[in-house]
């Protein structure tokens, strides 16, 4: 009995696991920036850009180090997926992302982001030849 079988076996248990922690480091950045996000300096919401940047980075990083553009496209799923979960309002009224300007910019900006990293990746993504 060859090797082949336990390395294919262990290279699946490894890109699951790097897709897993991707789609946890994206929905940790969508909790964090959800509670983080009002941050001003004046009128310029500099903690929601700067979240959404930050997604950007994460998706086009992702991407480029796995060369796929599902590398870009998990941590896009778990950062809105946190993101909106957390901007919906609970049963006692409350909601975590405010309809302000600072939560515009956060929860829309930061949406544009993923989405926009996802394209980004699937058009500079290098292809084999």
């Amino acid at each position: 009995m060859d090797g082949t079988a336990d390395r294919k076996g262990t290279g699946l248990l490894l890109t699951g696991g790097t897709y897993g922690v991707l789609f946890v480091f994206g929905a940790v950045q969508g909790i964090l920036g959800s509670f983080l996000y009002s941050g001003m300096i004046g009128p310029l919401p500099l903690a929601a850009i700067a979240f959404c940047v930050a997604i950007l980075a994460t998706c086009l990083l992702a991407s480029r180090v796995l060369h796929t553009v599902s590398g870009a496209l998990v941590p896009a799923i778990g950062w809105i997926a946190a993101s909106f979960v957390l901007s919906m309002p609970v049963a006692s009224g409350s909601v975590i992302i405010t309809n302000t300007a600072a939560g515009t910019w956060y929860l829309y900006g930061g949406t544009l982001c993923a989405v926009g990293g996802v394209i980004l990746a699937s058009l500079t993504r290098v292809r084999p030849r």
